[in-house]
């Protein structure tokens, strides 16, 4: 099925301001070729945005942050979160700039090569956000220390650690942001591949 089989009965912005809510009335076509009934759902604005796993092949690290995160706080395991590197694409930029400029602001490193990994949707029962994401080759022996935009009262820390460290970590459900999660998953299926390919630069 494609766009055709979607028509948007009433559309309603519910709330605009930092985020924007929308409501939408709406019927699509069922898999035997009838139409729904007419739906109501509400859709969360969010932007799209761009998230790498800083891993450095020659010590077999990877940088994680931890910082606190609102939608966390009624999580099992509290409201500071381990993710990696990430940031929301701004108009005219692309999902590339956006992980070397956070790089920078968020854990003082800068990326060396890049390889992309997925681009995939948050929570698309609700809202439209999508994620660009990488793992890009950095040196980590000096990375370390708390940054962030302070304009944006960010308060990161910079957690360095091994390959084996961070998959005890994911194992252990210690790390439960998503993207956290997909791209230590790639890297652990990856990482041969990775370290051949990046040994040499």
């Amino acid at each position: 099925m494609t766009n055709t089989d979607i028509e948007v009965l009433e559309k309603t912005i519910c709330f605009e301001g930092f985020f924007r809510l929308e409501r939408y009335r709406l019927r699509h076509r069922l898999f035997n070729g009838e139409w729904s009934r007419p739906l109501e759902r509400e859709l969360f604005e969010r932007g799209h945005a761009a998230a790498i796993l800083p891993y450095d092949p020659a010590r077999d690290e990877v940088i994680l942050i931890e910082q606190f995160r609102i939608g966390a706080m009624a999580a099992p395991g509290g409201a500071w979160l381990l993710e990696i590197v990430a940031g929301m694409i701004e108009v005219a930029e692309t999902a590339e700039e956006v992980v070397r400029r956070e790089s920078v602001e968020e854990v003082d490193c800068v990326i060396a090569d890049l390889i992309p990994l997925n681009d995939f949707l948050v929570s698309p029962g609700g809202t439209t956000e999508r994620v660009a994401l990488f793992c890009g080759r950095v040196d980590a022996t000096h990375a370390g220390g708390v940054h962030g935009a302070k304009a944006e009262e960010e308060d990161i820390k910079v957690h360095v650690i091994t390959f084996a460290a961070a998959m005890a970590l994911l194992k252990s459900g210690r790390i439960n942001s998503a993207s956290a999660i997909i791209s230590l998953q790639w890297l652990a299926l990856n990482r041969d591949h990775v370290r051949s390919l990046w040994s040499g630069t």
